[in-house]
Formats: C-alpha cells, sequence, structure tokens
C-alpha cells in the first residue's frame, strides 16, 4: 500500500509498505478514506517537531471504513465508517489515573510519536476508534478530530452562555473554536491577521472581528470592555507575543487558554498574572472528546463543510502543503482523499 512518509526534515515521499497486520483481539483494520492536513503534519515535514522521529508516517485526522477486526472488537461491524482518536495512552500512569489520558506520561500521538493514518490502510486498537454515522461525508468526518480540539479548550476553559471570550487567531483550529464558542451560545470577539479569515469568522456567528494588522488590538478589546478585560481569552495564535497579549487582555478572575507549543520564554511578569489571579491552562489534543463531537455533527451544530477550503489526493501532499504554506488568503482546511 501507499504511505505519505517524512523519510527526514524536508524529505518526503509517498512510499510502498506493507499492509498492517491486526496482532490483537481488539484490533480493527480501517481502510483510511480521508484525512485533514494539520500545521503539525507540514511541522514535521519541515522537522520544527522536537517529538516527531523519522521515517514518519504522518497525519492524524483522519475518517475511514472498518475492513477487518479482532475477535474481542465488540461495538462495530465490517462496512462501519468511523474517525480515528490519534490520542493512545498507557492508562497506567499518574494523568491516567486521574482521568487525562491526553497528557499520558508514556503519550503516543498518531503520527508523531508513532506512525499515523495518511496510508491507505491502518490498524489501530478498539478504544481509539469510534463509529460516525453514514450520513456524513468522507471529508467533512475527516474534521471531526479538530472539532475535538475545539471541545477541549472550551472544557478547560470552563466556558459557559454568560462568558464574554476574546479568541486569537482565526486558522482552521480557530474557526473550530469559534464554532463551539457559538454552540454554546457565548460571545465570541476574535482577531487575526488576515480579512478573508475574519470575514469567514463572521459568516460563522463572530460578534466582532479584529485585523490585527490594521486596528489596536488593545484598545479595541478594553474599549469593548469598559477597560476590564475579557473573562476568557483563548490564544489559538500560538505566538509569544498573543500569549503576551492574553494575559494583559484579562480580565481579574479571568481564564487564560493556551494552545501553543513555542519553546522559547515569553516577557510575561507573574505580577500580570497574581495581581488579577488569572487561571492560565494549558489545553492539548483532546481528552475522551469524540463521542459529544460525533453528536455535533449528528445534530448539524457545528458546519465543517464551512472550513473546507480544498481536497487533494493523498498522493498530491506535496501540492497541498505547498498550498496551505503559500496561499493563505484563499486557504482554510485541506482535506486528502484516498480514494
Amino acid at each position: 500500500m501507499k504511505a505519505v512518509t517524512v523519510i527526514s526534515s524536508e524529505n518526503l515521499e509517498i512510499c510502498e509498505v506493507p499492509i498492517p497486520e491486526m496482532k490483537n483481539d481488539d484490533d480493527i483494520l480501517i481502510k483510511v478514506k480521508s484525512g485533514g492536513l494539520c500545521g503539525s503534519d507540514i511541522h514535521i515535514y519541515h522537522g520544527h517537531n522536537k517529538s516527531a522521529t523519522y521515517p514518519r508516517i504522518i497525519g492524524h485526522e483522519l475518517a475511514g471504513e472498518v475492513v477487518g477486526m479482532g475477535e474481542g472488537v465488540t461495538n462495530l461491524s465490517i462496512g462501519d465508517h468511523i474517525v480515528i482518536d490519534p490520542v493512545i495512552s498507557c492508562s497506567n500512569c499518574y494523568p491516567c489515573s486521574v482521568g487525562r489520558h491526553n497528557v499520558c506520561s508514556n503519550l503516543k500521538a498518531l503520527g508523531v510519536h508513532t506512525d499515523g493514518g495518511f496510508r491507505e490502510y491502518i490498524v489501530m486498537p478498539q478504544k481509539n476508534v469510534h463509529k460516525i454515522s453514514k450520513d456524513i461525508c468522507w471529508e467533512e468526518a475527516a474534521l471531526i478530530e479538530p472539532f475535538t480540539i475545539s471541545s477541549q479548550v472550551l472544557s478547560r476553559g470552563e466556558v459557559t452562555e454568560k462568558d464574554t471570550i476574546f479568541l486569537m487567531g482565526a486558522g482552521p483550529i480557530g474557526l473550530c473554536i469559534l464554532q463551539g464558542i457559538k454552540r454554546i451560545g457565548a460571545k465570541c470577539f476574535i482577531s487575526d491577521l488576515l480579512a478573508q479569515r475574519l470575514e469567514m469568522a463572521k459568516s460563522m456567528g463572530a460578534d466582532l472581528t479584529i485585523n490585527a494588522s490594521k486596528q489596536d488590538v488593545k484598545k479595541v478589546i478594553l474599549e469593548k470592555t469598559g477597560g476590564v478585560g475579557v473573562p476568557v481569552v483563548i490564544d489559538a495564535a500560538c505566538t509569544n507575543e498573543t500569549f503576551e497579549e492574553a494575559i494583559r487582555l484579562a480580565a481579574p478572575a479571568g481564564r487564560v487558554v493556551i494552545l501553543g507549543f513555542e519553546s522559547s520564554p515569553s516577557r510575561i511578569a507573574q505580577f500580570d498574572i497574581v495581581s488579577k489571579e488569572l487561571d492560565v491552562r494549558g489545553t492539548r489534543l483532546n481528552n475522551h472528546r469524540f463521542p459529544a463531537v460525533i453528536q455535533w455533527f449528528n445534530k448539524k451544530e457545528v458546519d465543517a463543510k464551512a472550513l473546507i477550503s480544498h481536497v487533494f489526493h493523498f498522493t498530491d501532499i506535496k501540492k497541498a502543503i505547498e498550498q496551505a504554506e503559500y496561499n493563505h488568503d484563499e486557504t482554510c482546511k485541506i482535506v486528502l482523499k484516498f480514494d
């Protein structure tokens, strides 16, 4: 079978590899049908993810069809449509024991620490496989995983319908978070550097859009909040500068939720956190969010289709990466098809 393999930094090939074998009773053989191209896949391609080892089959936003299963699989049938939770945890460490398997001490993230799903077939254990309705098209099904990130972010931020949220970044994940916020019924201000992304955000219900390349973000937010700041700030832009601004713009007793993996230090004084008694919370991957998000899709509470700007065959992944990197104005979410 064919697989998208990053041999080493900047060296990506479509390789011929064996179809994986089911070795355990709870294993499921899946024919991959679609996959979302994530920024983290591109980071691994460029050698910017310190957790990744090479060679590595990338891809973790996946949907497919069950074509084989072990004798211990009880909740699925051949032909079922499924999505894959990319979080592989040990179930034995301290984080797992307190229900935080997404930060397992022995975490294996699909497509990062272990081979991912940009290949024609993949084997996964039953606990990582979730059945979906056949009414959900393959392209949209690939976006269930990004929406689990949205669900995790909102859980970490304890967001309610009474909150006003300042969301920094209107990329694909930012727009997933925005849709999750509007599903709850909360008010959302959102900023980005690209006017096209902000237009998308407006169409998805953003209450205020701020073009950070043209407007003074701090001034706008403080004007809109009477100088107090916002109860919840979510940094989906993931730079040192946006993290610092998130701390400054959070209201006293506010919550700041950060998604970034920037390894260089930020310039944040303890005073800025302690004086307002802020809760600053990291969020990573998803913590058993798939069942809830699948229901979002079943009930049409979110619109994944609105995010998809391009579809490529998986063997054209280099073209897909170029599209994502060099055509920001016209590109949002790219989905790979495998048929």
